[in-house]
């Protein structure tokens, strides 16, 4: 029991020094206690088939696939919008908002969403960052408490208190007293904790998708040569493939993009049948993912051609052709909706000094086939070169267009391009409902669904999410195992053979005694408190899902010893876990706003001491009358 301890000292002095990364540490103290004949090697592996374990990484892919498939960005969009020019209500939608996507997927997952989109805001509203974005770290953790996913120590409370022989709490029962903290957090920063964060300017920029494009339109000449182009009845291109149509040999036309348009003729239709063909066609929009115009790609009548040329060019093909010029010219404002999409995006590609394609042409190296991309320009040092007949020289620019995932294939190809810029996270600010955001959205229904119901145990809930997310394209099996926080699932699959190492050796037992002695001694309530500060002041030095490792065992034992209900104890851990706000390392989140806000870890404390002490009020008030002892 000693050298447990010594242990688990050490691990816990580790964590607080913070120069070896927390899942080695973790690793190291499991070796530790295997070596020193503590465990078994059964039981120091027990930790990787956990339930818990699995779940937990399960619901990072699940996370995943509600940010990839375009739904958080725009679910954040609509609740931002609701805000308005009000820095007040802005920050009450800016927590709520946090609060409710952190209820269902992860808090770290939460903050990187809204973050970008919260700095643009604070900006447009003539404020600073620094005044919303410890509010946004600390409503998602808040937000962690309203349901049983919503962050991983309810999950261990859960599944400890199942291990144990008890009912685990269900999927919302945390929210009997999640949502009245979560109430309290936005109160309390609304009145009073926003005076306590900094005025502080920050140079971080988020990546914007408008003003990405309007760069590479500046860079590659694009002003002025985009236009739209409709296919007309009498037009000898109905029906004819682009490569039948030959518009980029007879007239240097690209064609980027084909949008099908219904008959222009309208006969009579009652309100109704109008009603039921436009649900119909935003049906067939959400369920057709956008492609890229290919040679074997056939044109109908009344399709709309967005296509690049110059103004000559353009007025050559509409007569030759029989085209009606749709739009005169793409305006500034439309050069995003335009060209990108959930499905495709536009990439600046540079030849590489070893590249295999020096030296070549684009058609004779078949790029645009191999890589599945449209190349749009070609820059050569200042100047434009043409796309027909060109070979290749190091340093050249390609303004490409094509699939993200197509783009990411060229960005993985460091040999030969380097990509500049940040296309995938450009491609998350995408605000575009589509077939994969459906999936996602009744993949996310159907979990939540089978946790509440029971029907089948969470983690098979959660692993049968994260299975219908990947094989509904929402994101493809390499991004689902990259997406998994590895160092988050190791630590912890690490730290649960930890605590059974102290029941092993009745190191839980003897912390539970000296509760029971002293501060059991004294009533439920002071019990309570006790166990509130233990497992606040530990997950603000260490990670929360190691703290919930830990003390959750010492409590079920001192509930044991007192005979009393577990349930006020085990909510008053998993409560006490989520109250990481006094330091920038005591949660991700917090370290993901603290570059982005300038903030030090004053601010932290000077914001989050009221907070946790309203935490603690609350706690003893509705604990007790919530789940009796």
């Amino acid at each position: 029991m000693i050298v447990t301890f010594v242990i688990l000292g050490l691990t816990i002095a580790l964590f607080i020094w913070d120069k070896i990364r927390s899942d080695l540490v973790a690793l190291m103290a499991l070796l530790a206690l295997y070596l020193l004949g503590i465990l078994t090697t059964q039981q120091a592996l027990a930790g990787f088939s956990d339930a818990t374990v699995i779940m937990i990484a399960a619901l990072f892919i699940v996370g995943e696939g509600l940010s990839r498939s375009g739904f958080t960005a725009w679910v954040s969009q609509q609740i931002l919008a609701l805000a308005g020019q009000s820095p007040r209500r802005l920050l009450v939608m800016v927590m709520l908002g946090a609060a409710l996507l952190s209820a269902f997927i992860s808090n770290t997952g939460t903050v990187a969403t809204l973050l970008p989109a919260v700095i643009a805001i604070a900006w447009s509203v003539k404020s600073v960052p620094s005044k919303y974005l410890i509010p946004l770290a600390f409503a998602a953790n808040a937000g962690g408490l309203l349901t049983l996913t919503g962050t991983p120590p309810n999950i261990i409370v859960a599944n400890a208190l199942s291990g144990a022989g008890y009912e685990p709490f269900s999927f919302f029962e945390f929210a009997l007293v999640g949502a009245p903290l979560l109430a309290v957090t936005i109160g309390y920063m609304v009145v009073m904790g926003q005076r306590q964060l900094p005025q502080r300017e920050s140079d971080e920029q988020p990546v914007d998708v408008d003003a990405s494009m309007h760069e590479m339109a500046d860079s590659f000449a694009l002003h002025g040569k985009l236009y739209r182009l409709r296919v007309r009845a009498d037009s000898p291109l109905a029906g004819q493939t682009l490569a039948e149509a030959a518009l980029g040999r007879d007239f240097n036309v690209s064609v980027l993009r084909i949008e099908t348009r219904p008959s222009s003729a309208r006969p009579f239709l009652s309100s109704a049948e109008i009603t039921r063909r436009q649900l119909q066609r935003t049906v067939e929009h959400i369920q057709t993912p956008q492609e890229i115009p290919t040679a074997a790609t056939r044109l109908q009548v009344n399709d709309i051609l967005l296509v690049k040329a110059t103004p000559e060019a353009v007025q050559t093909a509409v007569q030759q052709r029989n085209l009606d010029l749709a739009d005169s010219d793409i305006d500034e404002s439309e050069l995003a909706d335009a060209l990108v999409s959930h499905d495709i995006g536009v990439a600046e590609v540079l030849i590489t000094p070893r590249s295999a394609y020096i030296g070549q042409s684009l058609q004779e190296s078949r790029f645009t086939q191999k890589y599945g991309v449209q190349v749009m320009s070609i820059r050569r040092e200042n100047k434009l070169v043409t796309r027909q007949g060109t070979r290749l020289n190091f340093g050249d620019a390609l303004l490409v267009r094509g699939r993200w995932d197509n783009i990411e294939l060229l960005r993985n190809e460091n040999r030969n391009f380097v990509v500049v810029g940040q296309p995938e996270a450009m491609s998350r600010q995408i605000i575009e409902l589509n077939r994969q955001a459906v999936i996602a959205v009744l993949a996310l229904a159907a979990m939540v669904a089978m946790m509440v119901s029971g029907v089948v145990p969470t983690v098979m809930a959660a692993l049968i999410a994260a299975v219908v997310m990947v094989l509904g394209g929402c994101l493809t099996p390499t991004q689902a195992y990259r997406t998994i926080n590895w160092q988050s699932v190791v630590l912890i699959a690490c730290m649960i053979p930890v605590s059974t190492a102290l029941e092993l050796t009745g190191g839980a037992d003897l912390v539970a005694n000296v509760l029971v002695s002293t501060l059991g001694s004294w009533g439920n309530l002071a019990l309570l408190v006790g166990i509130f500060l233990l497992t606040t002041g530990f997950s603000q030095v260490i990670s929360n899902t190691a703290t919930a490792v830990l003390v959750a065992p010492i409590v079920l034992g001192t509930a044991a010893g007192l005979a009393v209900s577990p349930y006020p104890l085990m909510m008053t851990v998993a409560i006490g876990a989520s109250t990481a706000f006094l330091t920038p390392i005591a949660s991700t989140t917090n370290l993901m706003v603290m570059s982005s806000g300038g903030y030090t870890f004053k601010d932290f404390f000077k914001s989050g001491l009221p907070l946790v002490l309203l935490f603690l009020l609350v706690t003893l008030l509705l604990v007790p009358l919530l789940w009796p002892f």
